[in-house]
């Protein structure tokens, strides 16, 4: 399956500089693999605290 990176990277919310950015499977497993869920679950405002955690989620849902 072909990844669609710059495509991604349209529609991609998360404001931190990082390598894995348009690159979803990359990103998901990242975040996984903390404990966390990747900025696409937030809105802007809670995106830009940089709190990935369940809890930030749950709270700003």
């Amino acid at each position: 399956m072909e990844c669609k990176i710059e495509k991604n990277k349209q529609i991609c919310n998360c404001t931190y500089s990082c390598s894995r950015r348009g690159m979803c499977c990359d990103c998901l497993h990242y975040h996984r693999r903390m404990g966390q869920l990747p900025a696409c679950y937030f809105g802007a405002e809670a995106e830009r605290t940089y709190d990935r955690s369940i809890e930030n989620y749950l709270r700003n849902r």
